[in-house]
């Protein structure tokens, strides 16, 4: 018997500490290049992994609203800067912040650490845009929702 939906089994997305959300990523084989250290490209995975798990976390539900054909975000800026390599079977937090919120956009703020070791960070605006492409002003519900976790401290 497989038990998918079972009430006792873990469930991953990561938990929220005040206005910051945390979400646990391990650097697997897969994840480096061949001296072990972390390929630049996975850190905007795992940024992307928890900005997901926000989402869910805050009820706004991406799926719904592009089988619905109302939109879907998309990254229209980002900012990223590399201080510390994660390396092969280190455990790495994302911490992630809402930062701004305006009609069509949110602005999260990303910092993946190893224990208090700051690896990289990263400033993302995502912008919520039609089927067509253009940019649409997202739903009230989900500005709303964005406010219960705004933080304008960059310190976290």
């Amino acid at each position: 018997m497989v038990a998918h939906n079972h009430p006792d089994l873990p469930r991953p997305g990561g938990v929220f500490d005040g206005a910051v959300h945390l979400y646990a990523v391990r650097v697997y084989y897969e994840d480096t290049d061949l001296s072990g250290i972390t390929y630049h490209a996975n850190y905007l995975r795992w940024f992307e992994r928890a900005r997901s798990d926000v989402l869910r976390m805050l009820g706004i539900d991406q799926r719904a609203a592009i089988e619905a054909g109302e939109g879907a975000y998309a990254v229209a800026d980002l900012s990223l800067k590399y201080f510390r390599p994660a390396k092969l079977d280190d455990d790495v937090i994302i911490h992630t912040r809402c930062s701004q919120i305006k009609a069509a956009s949110v602005t999260m703020h990303q910092r993946a650490y190893r224990n208090t070791e700051l690896l990289t960070e990263a400033t993302f605006r995502v912008g919520f845009v039609a089927p067509d492409g253009r940019p649409r002003r997202q739903p009230e519900a989900w500005r709303t929702a964005f406010h219960t976790v705004l933080s304008e401290d960059p310190a976290e």
